[in-house]
């Protein structure tokens, strides 16, 4: 993963619009459900924008191949939303390079510890995240999408 660069970026600009994209259709077709963004817990791009937040576009070779955002509550838990790798960089640590990405900058905004909540169907997620130190919490929003919730002390 050399040649992947991982950077911050605006979440209007068109490489994180196409990772959003993708990320939205894959959760389409993966949940029970589908997938429909304006039932899900709001991540609009004014709030994954500084000051209030951040995201961070994968890129390799110039083409965007990954994505994750976090939301900035002062010294509450800053929330990661939208993390996405594309199939064809899956398995080569891509996910936990921008999980550590993220963290730091959570860490760097003041943030004591990260959360997130998740679905049931992605399991390499869940596994990623408590390999990474996640820790399995009770509810903490009423994320329509949600089976799980982790939290992770960074701070």
């Amino acid at each position: 993963m050399v040649d992947v660069d991982i950077a911050p970026i605006d979440p209007s600009h068109p490489h994180a619009q196409h990772c959003l994209r993708e990320y939205f259709a894959e959760l389409d077709r993966r949940f029970d459900s589908g997938f429909d963004p304006a039932h899900s817990i709001s991540a609009a791009e004014a709030e994954m924008r500084p000051p209030a937040g951040l995201f961070l576009v994968a890129t390799l070779r110039g083409e965007p191949i990954g994505s994750g955002g976090l939301k900035f509550h002062g010294s509450e838990p800053a929330e990661l939303k939208r993390m996405w790798v594309a199939e064809s960089a899956r398995g080569l640590g891509l996910g936990r390079r921008m999980l550590s990405e993220l963290e730091h900058h959570a860490a760097e905004h003041g943030a004591q510890a990260v959360r997130l909540e998740t679905n049931k169907t992605l399991v390499e997620a869940i596994a990623l995240y408590r390999s990474a130190g996640y820790v399995e919490v009770s509810p903490f929003n009423d994320e329509p999408y949600a089976h799980h919730w982790f939290e992770k002390h960074i701070g």
